[in-house]
């Protein structure tokens, strides 16, 4: 089986380095309905950065800040914006995972450590990726703490758990990375020799192309299908394409949207929009013909159509999806809320119609 010297249990959590970790922790609070749940920063002595945990079902995000004009992120944040600085990987042995690795290419950054304090000890280590992105290793079998080392739980007067409004979102269903022209193939070869990864998938510039602009992209997952990775690079059209957008105000690759899975989004996008997100829409039109073209569905199409989501069915069931705005000022980082009824397929139906609507917001920004 395809991955079995590097055995992933799951994405542990995604850390974004931000220029305010407190406002952004209130951010995906308010907007996401992520539960505020510990803090590391002075009180809790670390001294270099402040961090925020956020958690619902079975997603978790870490937003932290520098905390002092020599730390390293400093220029991160200078050359990026807000962004995702790791995805860290759940695994049985960390060094095992770091040494299978690092034996196969990839360049270590941190070499498999052990943290210890009253709560146990929590391991990790950090391997490069695409752009200045990074994979941690970790595990905290043994460690009973809220989060890692340095963590505590927060303090209610901060974020009082019995005011967020949860939206229903439960799992990360994958994490898409944009890199340069020519490039797409070199990082899905790291992900298949490196990281054991098998290609699930290939959509090429025939399948994902407007009038104006075109990408190409190859998913790769792990060997128990938890984990997918879609790999976008830019292709050649009359435009510039959301990929080029990206890499221009990212100066660079890096993860371009992160999807995370609903049991109900219907619900989860009436919350979210009840919470002032942002979505993507698409025309009219599109919904004059999406019962011809996938079918019966369980959920209400009236509603479907008044909340703008898209649908796509195929061999294997349907799915519904419904991708945020941008939510920096830089248009680079941005969500995606996604139900699976036996698909597992990103969508290659609504292709067209999301791209179009991606390119009336570039012409918006003056970026096309």
């Amino acid at each position: 089986m395809r991955g079995d010297h590097l055995p992933l249990r799951r994405v542990d959590h995604i850390k974004f380095i931000v220029g305010n970790a407190r406002q952004s922790a209130y951010f995906y609070r308010n907007a996401f309905g992520f539960d505020v749940t510990a803090y590391a920063g002075l009180e809790t002595g670390m001294r270099e950065e402040a961090g925020y945990v956020l958690q619902q079902g079975k997603i978790n995000f870490v937003v932290a800040s520098p905390l002092h004009r020599d730390h390293p992120d400093n220029q991160r944040l200078a050359l990026h914006g807000d962004g995702v600085k790791d995805i860290a990987l759940e695994v049985d042995q960390v060094a095992d995972a770091y040494e299978a690795t690092v034996s196969r290419g990839a360049v270590g950054v941190t070499e498999p450590t052990r943290i210890e304090d009253d709560n146990g000890v929590y391991e990790y280590a950090t391997i490069e990726t695409y752009g200045d992105t990074t994979h941690t290793f970790v595990n905290h079998d043994a460690y009973h703490g809220v989060f890692s080392p340095g963590f505590q739980s927060l303090d209610p007067a901060r974020y009082s758990p019995s005011t967020r409004r949860p939206v229903g979102l439960k799992a990360i269903d994958h994490i898409v990375g944009n890199v340069e022209l020519g490039k797409m193939d070199e990082w899905v070869d790291f992900y298949k020799q490196v990281m054991g990864f098998s290609q699930y998938i290939h959509f090429d510039d025939n399948d994902i192309s407007t009038e104006y602009s075109a990408l190409m992209s190859k998913v790769v997952q792990n060997g128990n299908g938890r984990i997918k990775f879609p790999i976008n690079e830019p292709a050649k059209g009359k435009r510039k394409s959301q990929i080029d957008e990206y890499l221009d105000f990212y100066s660079g690759p890096g993860v371009q949207h992160i999807a995370m899975s609903s049991a109900g989004i219907i619900d989860t996008v009436t919350s979210m929009l009840a919470n002032d997100v942002s979505f993507l829409s698409v025309p009219q039109t599109y919904y004059d013909t999406l019962p011809e073209r996938v079918g019966e569905i369980n959920e209400n199409m009236a509603r479907i159509t008044e909340l703008g989501i898209l649908v796509d069915r195929d061999e294997e069931g349907y799915l519904l999806q419904l991708f945020t705005k941008p939510v920096e000022d830089r248009p680079t980082l941005f969500f995606e809320v996604i139900q699976r009824h036996g698909s597992r397929g990103f969508g290659i139906g609504n292709f067209k119609a999301l791209f179009e609507a991606i390119e009336r917001d570039q012409a918006l920004r003056g970026t096309l």
